[in-house]
């Protein structure tokens, strides 16, 4: 018996259909890796994020690249180069230096910061009001971050490309918008942030003490505040009375156990960078700077002990700029950083306590707060040297002389010893410490200007070129390291 064509087609196709259902019925159950999600939570993308961050600002450990180590802790004179004086010391550095450094903060930090947003924001699967708000203040630093290292930056349409509307050249927003952006974040996330509210893991600043994280956040409030105070007084007064009048509700650092710093682990890859650099890399490149050792032997400050190494009875640094031919006679008799800060587990520091109580101390001269700026001042004080372990002497206050802006600044300079892109950022913005006059040996580029921004990333100029052109506009001078920001007084 012979098949009609047509009734024949048909038992074919239905046999395919059916064949096809079986192979991919629960063809992606079959076929999706149990060891390979393709959705990452926020536990797992927030440790991440938290270090590359704060591993860049810390200084990094690539060579030509090292934020901190090779650029800002030379710039002012906390160290000095005693070989390769063009890295750095000599106010050199390599496109590397600021494309990477760029490109580290935008994508390993505000994409991820961004995506942990998303991911805990209440409309999303798993709403995590504490992942969110962290997410928040880790987004508002980073920010910050960029925005006083370069100036205007991508803001409002960063971090866009995956966005259902992609925004592939975003356009620059001044430094003003900017700040106005971080601080309402910064004000949303301590609303965010609960004590009573859910669980976090993967916390590798504070381990999951939200009350910590609501400090940090208005301690950073406070600081970014203060720097924007000359442009915008009466909404940093504002701000900062806000918060200083209701501590039950913007709580802020009031010990050195509130600091913010990544304590780093003994082990690779997650040690301290300076290790890295300096104990694993095995290189010796660094001596402390004479300014900062002659400011303090002038002023027989005990912390130098904690901080460098005693050579032939004292502590003596190299001055900054040096031909190496010159600096590298300094050797054998100028002190080096002392072992805690090239440990592995050393803390890369972003905020303490010590900084907190300058900042209002220098609030209270400026008339920006009330309060007793002898009191801030000496909690300063008492805080820096509580961190190395140290008692402050009991005239040291007295022999500093009389309390004004500029000894307020200078003891906060030798704080933020370590923190030096933060400490470069506050000498941009008042001038203060003083810097003593370069050593007549010495060679600098820049025109022998300490540097006052970075340069923007090549990758802009070919990626992003129209909207880089009016974030320069905006910065009102030339693209180089000359051309002063928005909060410089």
């Amino acid at each position: 018996m012979k098949l009609n064509n047509k009734i024949l087609v048909s038992i074919l196709a239905g046999v395919l259909l059916i064949s096809s259902n079986a192979c991919t019925d629960g063809f992606e159950e079959l076929n999706t890796d149990p060891n390979n999600p393709t959705a990452i939570g926020s536990q797992y993308i927030l440790p991440f994020a938290i270090e590359k961050s704060v591993d860049r600002y810390w200084g990094g450990s690539a060579r030509f690249e090292r934020l901190n180590l090779d650029g800002a802790m030379l710039w002012v004179q906390y160290l000095a180069r005693n070989i390769y004086s063009n890295e750095g010391d000599s106010y050199g550095i390599s496109p590397a230096f600021y494309n990477n450094t760029w490109e580290s903060l935008y994508d390993d930090g505000l994409t991820n910061f961004e995506r942990i947003i998303k991911l805990s924001d209440p409309e999303s699967a798993s709403p995590n009001t504490n992942f969110e708000g962290i997410a928040m203040v880790m987004k508002a630093w980073t920010y910050s971050l960029l925005t006083d290292l370069y100036g205007a930056v991508p803001y409002s349409q960063a971090v866009s490309g995956a966005a259902v509307e992609p925004v592939y050249t975003p356009s620059y927003d001044n430094m003003e918008s900017i700040y106005a952006g971080i601080l309402a974040d910064l004000k949303l996330a301590n609303q965010k942030l609960s004590l009573d509210g859910p669980d976090v893991s993967g916390d590798i600043l504070y381990n999951g003490d939200i009350l910590k994280w609501k400090k940090f956040a208005n301690s950073l409030t406070l600081r970014l505040a203060n720097r924007q105070a000359a442009k915008k007084p009466a909404e940093s007064k504002a701000i900062m009375a806000e918060i200083l009048g209701s501590p039950d509700t913007y709580p802020i650092f009031s010990g050195n156990e509130d600091n913010a710093m990544l304590i780093h682990t003994a082990t690779r890859p997650s040690n301290n960078t300076w290790n890295e650099v300096m104990v694993v890399g095995g290189r010796t490149d660094w001596n402390i700077s004479k300014t900062f050792a002659d400011l303090l032997n002038d002023t027989s400050d005990p912390r130098i002990a904690a901080i460098a190494t005693e050579v032939n009875g004292g502590y003596s640094g190299v001055p900054n700029g040096l031909p190496d031919a010159i600096a590298t006679t300094y050797l054998a008799s100028s002190s080096t950083l002392a072992g805690r800060f090239s440990a592995a587990d050393a803390p890369s520091v972003i905020m303490t306590v010590s900084e907190l109580n300058f900042i209002l101390a220098e609030a209270v001269l400026d008339g920006d707060i009330s309060g007793d700026a002898d009191a801030y001042f000496k909690k300063g004080l008492e805080a820096s040297f509580d961190y190395y372990g140290l008692t402050m002497p009991a005239d040291f206050i007295e022999s500093l002389g009389t309390l004004d802006r500029e000894t307020v600044l200078t003891q906060k300079w030798v704080s933020l010893f370590g923190q030096g892109v933060e400490s470069w950022t506050e000498y941009r913005r008042t001038g203060y410490p003083k810097m003593p006059s370069a050593d007549p040996r010495s060679i600098f580029e820049n025109d022998g200007m300490i540097p006052t921004r970075l340069p923007y990333p090549t990758t802009e100029y070919s990626l992003n070129k129209a909207s880089l052109d009016g974030g320069i506009a905006i910065n009102g001078g030339v693209d180089n390291m000359q051309t002063k920001l928005w909060w410089a007084e």
